[in-house]
């Protein structure tokens, strides 16, 4: 009986706490459940997909990996929240590695026993089993990176959620749970498994528990364990002036150091960066000039899929590899979100019925086109036409197409697949960017907003009528429209302030998803409760808050700017510019030695008569036959433009926004159309003059002899 009495007691004051601070959101205890069904949703499907693997792997071959590796996989593993063991890691990598090195001594078993032995693919096979092992054992500090810096482009928002809601409810363990449920995942997935950890009793106390999570973070952003201290610390402090000078002082040590490692990082890009676009880009493009004649130097050795495997297969992963090295350097705690992740039910405007499949009937349809010189041989080989004196395949037994129309054909290929990306891509992101670009507006707009509001609140009016004064101050802006559905809300439809906002069907936040946002109306909300002025000296707090964020990441954005200029420029003008050259040089250097090889056939002939002397050994040295064509040449030069457009879009925008699927999907529609459709048009502009001077050279030639 007695027991039961002090349950009352104590529910009874917990009813009394609740109603002082207004903590409705904070009555369920996150228990272990909750943690793993948010890890499952959190993690992105190809991680979980790999940690399946990885235990599939251990099943089959289990390794051991060295006491080095052993201890940075586990901090890895730790800190992306994946569900393996370092050997479990260890045997999936060796399992693929196996795996492929058998493959490639198959293929050279059973070529050979057919009689004509594929040995270069077999030894490529072997090769890249060998060379893969480490790096797919490392796969768990990959992930590790990737996930430390999605969390650290959190870091100033949630050094700033914590302060705002420290400032108003001084609670470490509330604000924590309120700083990880708007941010998302990856820091906010990191914040629960802090107030797990204190749920499943692994630590006593808040700070235990985050004292042991930002032991982390010592050695990756020391500015962001210093913030969480000093909010730590706010607690102690018994003056509330000096509490609220300590909590300011949390966020300006996030926002200047994350200032001062940017602009030392900003200074040391540009070398890495021109680095990257001459190896990765400018001199293997310019390189490319010289295969379609080397190959006809060493006697056809090199073929077009050599070609193939190393500028569309192996050269793409060194620049993206590379590329992701430099921007791993990248310092913490800069970045834009990603909406998906903060907002999960966003997802529905992805959703496009039937674009997957109507993007790959058009890259179908043009790829089909593009292989109609191939198709047309097989199926007539005897088949040719000729245009303005230009072939059409112009095949020499096996080997070719040869002609420059087949050339214009193979274009259809890059240009098709850039149109499938492209399509796909905008689709999928078409109506989900709308409501980014309004929200990033709103945002923009949000400090000087919540100043003109906590002014109007100060002055005596009441929350609600507050709303219709500011929006009618701001109509025409995306702040006036937010505010505008709010009053609406409270007017017509009788909502209170909390559903007028938060309402699951008729809230305004329905149509600006922003956390920003979100958190700082839940904060009015419950300040509300307390009195007027805690409402407006909260709102002008925070406005503050966000303007200085706002400050300095334009400032951080013009750093940047010299750098993104310049990768711009190589996606969308430099890169496929110098392509379509080598690709007009190149069909020159083809026609050129067809026509060369053709005369000194004739004039080989002559010379088994008796009149042309040693020619027909040159006539063995320049044959057509060994020369890669300018049909699969443009192929392979195409497809690789394709993949640097895209390529580049993707590091551009991790420099400048952090990991923001939604943003880089939008960019990649527009950059790949426009690199390839300039590719093409210099390529074919290039062709037909590099030709005709061809033409005029040979027939020159022809004249003088």
């Amino acid at each position: 009986m007695a027991q039961e009495n002090v349950k009352d007691i104590l529910k009874q004051y917990e009813e009394k706490l609740k109603g002082r601070t207004g903590d409705d959101d904070f009555d369920t205890p996150l228990m272990s459940r909750d943690y793993e069904t948010f890890r499952q949703e959190a993690l992105e499907n190809n991680v979980t997909f790999y940690e399946r693997m990885c235990l599939v792997a251990e099943g089959i071959l289990r390794v051991n990996p060295n006491k080095k590796d052993t201890e940075k996989l586990a901090e890895s593993i730790d800190h992306a929240h994946l569900a393996i063991t370092p050997q479990s890691a260890a045997s999936f990598a060796s399992f693929i590695s196996f795996s492929i090195i058998l493959i490639g001594i198959a293929i050279g078993g059973v070529t050979y026993a057919l009689g004509e032995i594929f040995l270069f693919t077999a030894l490529l096979f072997v090769f890249i089993g060998a060379i893969l092992i480490k790096p797919l054992t490392h796969i768990p500090n990959y992930i590790a990176t990737r996930w430390r810096l999605q969390a650290s482009n959190q870091m100033v928002m949630c050094v700033l959620y914590m302060v705002i809601y420290m400032k108003h409810t001084s609670n470490l363990e509330h604000a924590v749970k309120f700083a990880g449920e708007h941010l998302g995942p990856p820091l906010g997935l990191d914040l629960k498994k802090v107030l797990w950890d204190i749920e499943t009793e692994k630590h006593i106390t808040i700070k235990e528990s985050l004292d042991e999570y930002l032991g982390r973070w010592k050695d990756y952003n020391s500015e962001f364990v210093e913030a969480l201290h000093l909010i730590e610390g706010s607690l102690y402090e018994s003056k509330e002036e000096r509490r609220v000078q300590q909590l300011e002082k949390a966020l300006q040590i996030t926002l200047d150091g994350t200032y001062d490692k940017m602009l030392h990082y900003a200074h040391n890009l540009q070398s890495p960066i021109t680095i990257l676009h001459m190896l990765g880009v400018i001199l293997p493009i310019l390189g490319l000039v010289m295969f379609p004649l080397v190959g006809s130097f060493l006697a056809g050795a090199i073929k077009w899929y050599h070609l193939a495997i190393l500028y569309n297969i192996f050269l793409p992963i060194f620049v993206y590899a590379v590329g992701l090295n430099i921007l791993n350097k990248r310092p913490t705690g800069y970045g834009e979100g990603e909406i998906l992740k903060t907002n999960p039910q966003l997802k529905a405007l992805t959703k496009a019925p039937g674009a997957l499949f109507m993007a790959c009937m058009i890259g179908f349809i043009f790829i089909l086109i593009g292989l109609f010189p191939v198709i047309t041989h097989y199926a007539r080989p005897d088949y040719d036409a000729v245009f303005l004196n230009f072939k059409l395949l112009d095949y020499k037994g096996e080997f070719g197409p040869y002609g420059i129309g087949a050339l214009f054909f193979s274009f259809f290929i890059p240009l098709g697949a850039a149109l499938a990306i492209s399509f796909y891509y905008k689709v999928k992101t078409k109506r989900l960017i709308e409501y980014k670009q309004k929200t990033d507006k709103l945002e923009t707009e949000f400090s000087g907003v919540l100043f003109q509001l906590g002014n109007r609140i100060g002055d005596g009016l009441p929350t609600e009528t507050a709303f219709s004064h500011v929006a009618q101050s701001l109509q025409g802006t995306s702040s006036g429209e937010f505010f505008t559905l709010v009053d609406t809300n409270l007017r017509q439809r009788n909502l209170n302030l909390q559903r007028s906002i938060f309402d699951p069907e008729q809230g305004a936040l329905l149509y600006f998803p922003s956390k920003l946002i979100e958190s700082t109306m839940k904060i009015l909300v419950q300040s509300a409760k307390k009195g007027s002025a805690i409402a407006s000296n909260s709102l002008i707090t925070i406005s503050n808050y966000i303007d200085r964020i706002r400050k300095v990441n334009e400032r951080l954005k013009d750093l940047m700017a010299d750098v993104l200029s310049s990768m711009t420029s190589q996606i969308t003008f430099l890169t496929p510019i110098i392509a379509g050259i080598v690709v007009g040089v190149g069909s020159m250097i083809v026609t050129i030695v067809n026509l060369l090889g053709s005369q000194f056939e004739d004039v080989g002939a002559l010379g088994d008569a008796g009149f042309g002397g040693g020619v027909s050994a040159i006539a063995n040295i320049i044959r057509i036959q060994d020369v890669i064509p300018g049909y699969q040449f443009q192929i392979v030069v195409g497809v690789y433009v394709v993949e640097i457009a895209i390529i580049l879009t993707v590091l551009s925008t991790l420099l400048e926004r952090g990991i923001d699927t939604t943003t880089t999907r939008s960019r990649i529609s527009k950059n790949v159309i426009k690199s390839v459709g300039l590719y093409v048009a210099v390529s074919c502009v290039g062709v037909i003059l590099f030709n005709l001077l061809a033409q005029a050279v040979s027939v020159v030639s022809a004249n003088a002899g």
